[in-house]
């Protein structure tokens, strides 16, 4: 039973998992983010994510979230009136403006929610992607990206990369190109975690994580 117990708990609380609003085109993408939520239930993690209830995010939220763990999800808030405008805002009255219009939100301003789909488990409103990004950090003792689009792959960087089916081998042989032609050293490439497998993911990340 000792064992058994070991082998279900993570050195992480909480893991912010970056993917696609949309399932992709393979059926192994939608399998990879069923596992992985899976695999946060069964290590007792709970999941950051950019919310929303379609595609990949929806998939993995909904996992997690029927399996008992925390979720939070982020959407970016903007006021109609001031996103036309474009004000310029300094990064104090942007944190002071969300939390007015958060309070303000069912009596005043029409806002608009950057949510694909209903967000799924708790709604953590920011008021641009930025924001959004710094809070799902502050939130997370780790990172993981599943297949996606643009919003995914530029925080590929800072994050495990679950690689189904080959999906980042390119970017990864790009990688080392970098090392190859003396941009990075290594160090550097070795910072940047990949597998196909979730379980394995988690353990690479704890381990480095810890490491480092």
């Amino acid at each position: 039973m000792e064992e058994e117990k070991k082998s279900t708990t993570s050195k992480f609380k909480t893991i912010c998992v970056f993917c696609g609003s949309s399932a992709g085109k393979k059926k192994s993408y939608q399998d990879a983010a069923i596992n992985l939520g899976k695999e946060l239930v069964l290590k007792n993690i709970d999941l950051v994510y950019g919310g929303g209830s379609i595609g990949l995010m929806g998939l993995i939220s909904q996992t997690v979230f029927n399996g008992g763990r925390n979720v939070i999800g982020y959407g970016s808030l903007f006021p109609k009136h001031l996103k036309k405008k474009k004000t310029p805002f300094n990064e104090n009255l942007l944190k002071l403006l969300t939390k007015y219009y958060i309070c303000m939100y069912f009596f005043i301003f029409p806002f608009e929610f950057q949510i694909t789909g209903v967000t799924v488990g708790e709604v953590k409103p920011v008021i641009d992607m930025h924001h959004r990004k710094a809070e799902m950090g502050s939130y997370a003792d780790a990172f993981i990206a599943l297949p996606g689009g643009h919003g995914t792959l530029e925080k590929l960087f800072e994050i495990g990369l679950l690689n189904v089916d080959g999906y980042y081998n390119s970017l990864l042989s790009f990688i080392d190109k970098v090392l190859e032609e003396g941009f990075i050293n290594l160090a550097a490439r070795q910072i940047i975690i990949s597998s196909s497998n979730a379980k394995e993911l988690i353990e690479k990340l704890e381990v480095i994580i810890i490491n480092f």
